[in-house]
């Protein structure tokens, strides 16, 4: 099937949190990524010298960089939602700013959108190469997507990955309203529950440990439980008032 769409611009949408370390280099990997693109970081009231990363790579790539500000910590989600405001490319791409994932593998997840296949895809940390390692997160991971699928009749392996390729319009269309990790759980929800069509393709894992500045805690695992179970009695009770 030949690409319906074989232009389509990239808006990177890249929430940031203390990443004074990183942002910069997970930046200019993007930047070398092909095609059209905005990279769109949000700072989420980071404390360390991320800013003034973000300063200086708007003044170089003024051309590619947007730089938007949280005045406090808020949350993923709510600098998902930020970033997606100011969206001017056909697909959005989820990039965490911290090395785990790798930009280089967005082509392949964007071919099948462009081909007219898929309306999100999902880079599957446990079909691809990983860091074998942080077992009672790969765990939680497990029953959290597991839970996942029953709810939705998905059949994802990774539904907490941080690698997610969506069609812009599709992603506004689901209306996030999740401040937090939760997004996760929010966009996996509504995207099956309002039939779109999602794929799994395997990806490179780099993960980190807390002492490299993992932020991810049990914590934000029962949340995304708690979340679980809101966003289905909700997206499924907003479904039959409509019917």
């Amino acid at each position: 099937m030949k690409s319906k769409h074989p232009s389509m611009k990239l808006s990177v949408i890249m929430p940031v949190f203390n990443e004074e370390n990183t942002l910069r280099e997970v930046v200019e990997r993007v930047l070398t990524v092909p095609g059209r693109k905005e990279i769109i970081i949000v700072d989420d009231g980071s404390t360390d010298g991320t800013r003034n990363i973000m300063t200086a790579l708007e003044k170089k790539y003024r051309r590619n960089v947007v730089c938007l500000y949280h005045s406090k910590n808020r949350g993923k989600g709510k600098a998902i939602q930020t970033g997606l405001a100011e969206a001017s490319g056909d697909v959005v791409v989820i990039q965490d700013a911290d090395r785990e994932y790798h930009p280089e593998e967005y082509p392949k997840a964007l071919e099948l959108i462009e081909q007219g296949w898929a309306d999100a895809v999902y880079g599957s940390r446990f079909l691809g190469v990983h860091r074998v390692f942080l077992f009672w997160h790969y765990l939680g991971n497990k029953m959290l997507t597991f839970l996942t699928n029953m709810m939705t009749s998905g059949m994802l392996t990774d539904m907490e990955t941080g690698f997610k390729v969506i069609r812009t319009d599709v992603l506004r269309s689901l209306d996030i309203r999740s401040f937090t990790f939760d997004f996760e759980v929010e966009v996996t929800v509504k995207l099956f529950r309002n039939g779109y069509r999602v794929y799994e393709i395997p990806i490179t894992y780099t993960g980190r440990g807390y002492e490299e500045g993992k932020k991810i805690t049990w914590r934000d695992g029962l949340r995304a439980l708690a979340a679980l179970i809101k966003w289905s009695l909700l997206v499924r009770q907003k479904k039959r008032s409509l019917e």
